[in-house]
This record gives structure tokens, sequence and C-alpha cells, in this order.
């Protein structure tokens, strides 16, 4: 398949949604980003990249950093993991208190705030440094040494953070926290803050497509984990429209309210787009309108 090619026919048919919707204004170290970029890339099972647009500039990564956490998570510490998250649709926002309340302190999934949190606490116990173990592994899989923390982005989590501090201290008060919240918080707000482009984000995601295999060879996951994986990013990655995504593009997929979005081809490639104004899901408009060119113009989906 001619990728190149086809990335410059996807952007150029695009191209009218380009700067629609509104970068996400809760979190002011990304409202300021110019609505009107656009990026993607595609990297092969070899690794090989192809880009067009604003592939090679650096975007906070967001949620889309919960994908990796959650791979690490189960890599070390196995299915134990789940009984602490489920594995189910939220169908209300990603910051949500309300089914905590009713459902004793277990999130839904794990790509919701609260979801995220709990992975986050125990990739926190069984590494010491959460964080940086999720940095390290983009950094190895990306090959890119430079891929880091945005320290402007995490002091403008900390800021506007009480409601995840809420969440992480309800949950807490079910036992569904092991470490102090206030460093959990700070682990977590590091690992949202990473900046990468959409060329280093496709090749860190490339294990996903190559059945849990990572880029030099040895195995982070069981084809099963990976199949776990993929299949809560079709099912939970993009918010409260994860059916209209799924509908629509027909891949897993991961979104961050940065503008990013991550998908997987099973077996053939990875995917990422960026454009950071985002629908009133805290999708990417132009993002999710490419890969739904994408696969409809290649007929690549898991369906």
């Amino acid at each position: 398949m001619d990728y190149q090619t086809l990335l410059e026919q996807v952007a150029e048919d695009i191209a009218p949604l380009i700067g629609s919707g509104t970068p996400a204004e809760y979190i002011p170290a990304l409202a300021s980003v110019e609505p009107r970029r656009f990026g993607m890339a595609i990297v092969d099972l070899d690794g090989n990249v192809f880009g067009v647009g604003d592939w090679r500039v650096p975007f906070s990564t967001q949620s889309i950093t919960k994908v990796f956490a959650l791979a690490l998570a189960l890599a070390e510490g196995g299915n134990s993991l789940w009984e602490r998250v489920g594995r189910e649709p939220s169908g209300n926002p990603f910051n949500s208190l309300v089914q905590l309340e009713y459902e004793n302190g277990i999130p839904r999934n794990p790509f919701i705030n609260a979801g995220a949190l709990v992975v986050t606490d125990r990739l926190q116990t069984l590494t010491g440094d959460a964080s940086s173990e999720v940095l390290r592994f983009l950094q190895e899989e990306s090959g890119n040494p430079d891929v880091g923390f945005d320290a402007e982005v995490a002091a403008s989590e900390h800021e506007h953070g009480d409601r995840n501090a809420a969440v992480a201290h309800f949950m807490a008060s079910y036992g569904n926290i092991d470490n102090p919240v206030p460093a959990l918080l700070d682990h977590y707000f590091w690992q949202c803050s990473i900046e990468m482009s959409c060329a280093d984000l496709a090749r860190a995601a490339r294990f996903l497509a190559r059945h849990g295999l990572r880029a030099d060879g040895s195995r982070l996951l069981t084809r099963s984990e990976a199949k776990q994986i993929n299949a809560v990013m079709l099912t939970c990655g993009t918010y409260d429209a994860a059916g209209e995504f799924a509908y629509r593009v027909g891949l897993p997929g991961k979104s961050g309210v940065g503008g990013g979005i991550v998908a997987v081809v099973p077996g053939q490639c990875t995917l990422a787009v960026w454009s950071p104004g985002l629908d009133s899901q805290g999708n990417s408009v132009a993002g999710v309108a490419a890969l739904d060119r994408f696969t409809t113009l290649t007929g690549l989906s898991v369906f």
C-alpha cells in the first residue's frame, strides 16, 4: 500500500475541517495552541514511517498516555489489575464521579480519569516511579530520546486538578488506591504532560499492531493482552463518543484533549493524527475525520 500518497489524499479531503472545533480551554497551556495545526503519520509493522502536515511537531498527548500506562501495568502485574477497574464504556464525562459511588469505587474502564488513576496507582506500586516508567517506554519504543515532559502543562494540570483529586480521594475511601493521593496525582499529571509528535506516537504504539511485540522484538504483552487493550480502546478510548468513533472509523483508538488520536490496525500498522480543535466530547474534529477517511479509502478496519 502506498501510505504516503494515501496520507496526502486524506489531508486534502479533510482540509475544510482543519481548524474546526475548540482547543481544550480548561487547561490554559492547551488553550493557546494554534487550532489550524494538522499532522498525521502511519507506521508499518517494520517501523517505516510516513507522514503529512505537522507530523513531526510535538504536542501534548494527554489521555493517550493512558494506553501505555495500562500496557506497562499489565506487563508488570498481570490481570489482577482488572479486579480494580472495569472494561465497560461509562456513558458519562471522563472526569465524572457519578458512577463511582454506586459501584463502590471501581471505575468503569481504564481510560476515564478514575480508571487511569487506578492504573497509575498500580504502576506506581509495581515500579516506584510510574511517570518515569511511561516516559522511558515511550522514548524507547518511539526511538526518540527527546520525548519528554512539558513542565508548563503539568503545572497547569496541577493548578486545575481539583476534580481529579476528588476522584482519587473518593476511590481511596473505598480502598481502591494504595499510594498517597498527592504522590499519585503528581505522577498522573506528569504522565499526561508528555509531548510527542505523530511520528513518535505511531511508532510507540506499534506493539499493539504487532500483537504485543516491542520494537526490539521482545515481548511486552501476550497476544491475548494486546487483544484486550485493543478491545478496550475500541469500546472506551474516545470518551463518551466511542460508539460514534467505532461506527465511523472502525479501529481501536485513544484520543486526548491535546487533539491527538492514536489508532491501531492489528497486524498491519498504527496511525497517529493531531489537530487541536475538539468536538463537544473532547475528540479532535479533523482527527476523527482523517481516520474516518483513511478507513473508507483503504477498507482497513477490525470489521
